[in-house]
C-alpha cells in the first residue's frame, strides 16, 4: 500500500465529481461470515441430536436480533453518508508514454465525524498493467488521504479510464456502500519519448557518447555563418575576418554551422513486415515501436538543427495512410506525435514502388528520405527499383530492422545437442540476408541493417554524417 499526504505536483489534476450514482449497499464480508457461522452452528446442533424446535427458535432469535442490529446500522450509516458524503478526485497525467511506469493519485476526503474504512479500486484500461490495487485505507474523521498506484502502458493509442470504485463500510461493519464517483476519461498513449528527454539533457551536458551518438568538433565546417570568435590553434587561416581583426586588435575568425532549412522525410512502413514482435508478452520488442521511437528521436534532432521534417506512411489499409507535410520548429514534433501515436502496422503488403512514386509526385525539393522497414531477401526485386526511383532526386537512406534473435542463436554456446545445427542455420540466414541487402543498396554507404536497439543512435549518427559532409 502506498499512501502519501502531500500533493504530487508533476501530475496534472483531473477532478472527478463526487456525485453518487445511486445508493448501493451490499452485505459486508463480516456479515456473510456471521450468517455462515450461524447456519453451520444450527446444522451441527441438529446433527448432534438437539431438538429441532429449540434449534429453530434459538437460530430465529439470533437472526432477528442480528437483523435489527443490521437495520439500525444501515439506517444510521445511510443518514451519515448522505449528510457528509465521501469526496474523491483522481489525478492523471496529460498523456502516457509506452512502457513508462506512471503514478496515478486518488485523493480522498472524509468530511464526517466518524472514521471510515474504504476499499479502493480503479477501472484501469485493460491495455495497462498496474500495481498497488486494490487498496484499503482507514480515514479518520475530517481527514484527507492520497492513494497512489502505478500503471504502465503496454500499447499505444487511446486509453480509457473508467470510474473510481469505492466501498465504504457502515459504522458497525454490517454493510458496504458502493460508490462510483466521476466520469470515464480517455487519454493518449504516445511512443516512448523518454529518449528525447535524455538526448536533450545529454546534448546540453556534452555527454552524447553515453548513448552512442558521436559528436565532432567543428570550427570551420558547414556553409551557414554562425558567429565571429577569437582565433584558436587549428582554425583555418582562410576564415580570418580581417576587418574584425583590425577592430579588435587580435585575430578573429568566422565560424560556420551545418546548413539549415533542409528537409528530412520519413517513409514509414506500416505493412506486415513491421508486425515482428520479439518481446512476447513483455513491453518492448515490437519492431514498429522501435521504428517510431527512432523516428521521433531523429525528428527532434533534425528540428533542433533547423531542418524540416515530414512523414509518409505506406503499407496501411486503403485510406488509412498518414501524410504529415514537412514543417520546421519544435512545435512540429508535437504535431508528429499527435499524428502517429495510435498508428499500428497491419497485415497488408507494403508497396515500395507506390511509396517511391508518391514521394516523387509530392516532394519536388531534394530531401534526405529515410525509409524505415524490415527487409527480407524476397523483397529485393521490388525494393531495388523503388530505391533507384527515389535516388534520382533525393538522398535516400534505407534503414532496415534485423531480428536480434538471429544473432542470439548464432552466438549461443554449443554446449547441448542440436545447438550446433541451430547456430549454423542462423549464421547461414544472416549471411543470406546481408548478401541480399548488399544487392539492394549497392554501393550506398548510408543505408543500415541493424537490430532495433541500435536503430535510433545509428540514424542520428548517419544524419550528422550527412550534415557534416554537405550531401544535401
Amino acid at each position: 500500500m502506498s499512501q502519501t499526504d502531500s500533493a504530487d505536483a508533476p501530475l496534472s489534476p483531473t477532478p472527478l465529481p463526487p456525485e453518487e450514482r445511486g445508493f448501493g449497499a451490499i452485505p459486508s464480508h463480516s456479515s456473510v461470515i456471521v450468517l455462515t457461522a450461524l447456519a453451520t452452528a444450527a446444522a451441527v446442533a441438529l446433527l448432534l441430536g438437539a431438538p429441532l424446535l429449540w434449534v429453530v427458535w434459538l437460530a430465529g432469535l439470533l437472526l432477528a436480533a442480528g437483523g435489527v442490529w443490521a437495520a439500525g446500522d444501515f439506517l444510521v450509516s445511510r443518514r451519515l453518508w448522505r449528510i457528509a458524503p465521501l469526496w474523491a478526485r483522481r489525478r492523471l497525467p496529460h498523456a502516457f508514454s509506452l512502457g513508462v511506469p506512471t503514478r496515478v493519485v486518488v485523493e480522498l476526503e472524509n468530511p464526517g465525524r466518524h472514521p471510515r474504512v474504504i476499499d479502493l479500486f480503479d477501472e484501469v484500461d485493460p491495455a495497462f498493467s498496474f500495481e498497488d490495487l486494490p487498496q484499503r485505507v482507514v480515514m479518520p474523521p475530517r481527514s484527507r488521504r492520497q492513494i497512489t498506484y502505478t500503471v504502465t502502458a503496454r500499447q499505444r493509442g487511446l486509453a480509457r479510464f473508467g470510474r473510481v470504485q469505492l466501498r465504504c463500510r457502515s459504522l458497525a461493519g454490517c454493510f458496504e456502500q458502493r460508490l462510483t464517483p466521476g466520469e470515464p476519461c480517455e487519454l493518449r498513449v504516445y511512443p516512448n519519448f523518454a529518449a528525447l528527454a535524455r538526448y536533450a539533457w545529454l546534448a546540453g551536458d556534452r555527454r552524447l557518447a553515453q548513448i552512442g551518438i558521436k559528436s565532432y568538433a567543428r570550427r570551420g565546417g558547414g556553409t551557414d555563418f554562425r558567429q565571429l570568435a577569437e582565433y584558436q590553434t587549428g582554425d583555418a587561416v582562410r576564415f580570418i575576418d580581417w576587418k574584425a581583426t583590425l577592430r579588435q586588435g587580435k585575430p578573429i575568425v568566422r565560424q560556420f554551422q551545418d546548413e539549415r532549412d533542409q528537409r528530412v522525410l520519413f517513409l514509414l512502413d506500416c505493412g506486415r513486415r513491421m508486425r515482428a514482435d520479439e518481446g512476447g508478452k513483455a513491453i518492448g520488442g515490437r519492431h514498429f515501436d522501435d521504428a517510431l521511437n527512432a523516428l521521433m528521436l531523429l525528428a527532434y534532432v533534425a528540428l533542433k538543427s533547423g531542418d524540416e521534417v515530414g512523414v509518409i506512411t505506406f503499407g496501411n489499409h486503403p485510406g488509412e495512410s498518414r501524410r504529415i507535410a514537412p514543417r520546421k520548429g519544435q512545435a512540429a514534433l508535437g504535431a508528429l506525435m499527435n499524428a502517429l501515436y495510435d498508428l499500428e502496422p497491419c497485415a497488408a503488403h507494403s508497396d515500395y514502388a507506390a511509396a517511391a512514386r508518391e514521394v516523387g509526385e509530392t516532394q519536388p525539393r531534394r530531401a534526405l528520405v529515410i525509409m524505415l522497414t524490415n527487409f527480407r531477401d524476397e523483397d529485393a526485386d521490388e525494393l531495388r527499383p523503388a530505391l533507384q526511383l527515389l535516388r534520382r532526386r533525393h538522398l535516400t537512406l534505407l534503414a532496415s530492422l534485423r531480428e536480434q534473435v538471429i544473432g542470439a542463436i548464432a552466438g549461443q554456446p554449443l554446449d547441448a545437442p542440436g545447438r550446433g545445427i541451430e547456430a549454423a542455420a542462423a549464421r547461414l540466414f544472416a549471411q543470406s540476408r546481408r548478401d541480399a541487402f548488399a544487392r539492394v543498396v549497392g554501393d550506398d554507404a548510408l543505408s543500415i541493417d541493424v537490430e532495433p536497439a541500435q536503430l535510433a543512435t545509428t540514424l542520428v549518427n548517419r544524419y550528422h554524417a550527412v550534415k557534416r559532409a554537405g550531401l544535401l
